[in-house]
């Protein structure tokens, strides 16, 4: 279990302040059990899966959003709206 860095995501978003707000938004969807990880999850923390999630390119806010109107579309039991968000993805 290698450490995250901050330089190890920084490929992927335009600044550290982008960051925060893009591992906020992921760790939070993680901790809600809203949507799996898509890393493997080896003990890390929500936090880290985000962190981890990022570095290796697996989201971005456009990402995120489909996966929140996925959720949505969900909850709603909408399946039409779930399909059209997942084919975004």
């Amino acid at each position: 279990m290698a450490r995250i860095t901050v330089e190890d995501c920084l490929g992927n978003v335009k600044n550290r302040f982008e960051l925060v707000m893009l591992a906020s938004r992921r760790a939070r969807q993680l901790a809600l059990s809203a949507e799996e990880p898509l890393v493997p999850v080896e003990k890390d923390k929500v936090t880290v899966l985000a962190l981890r999630e990022i570095a290796d390119g697996l989201v971005d806010h456009d990402k995120l959003d489909i996966l929140d109107k996925t959720r949505e579309a969900r909850l709603a039991g909408n399946t039409e709206g779930e399909e059209e968000a997942l084919s975004k993805f």
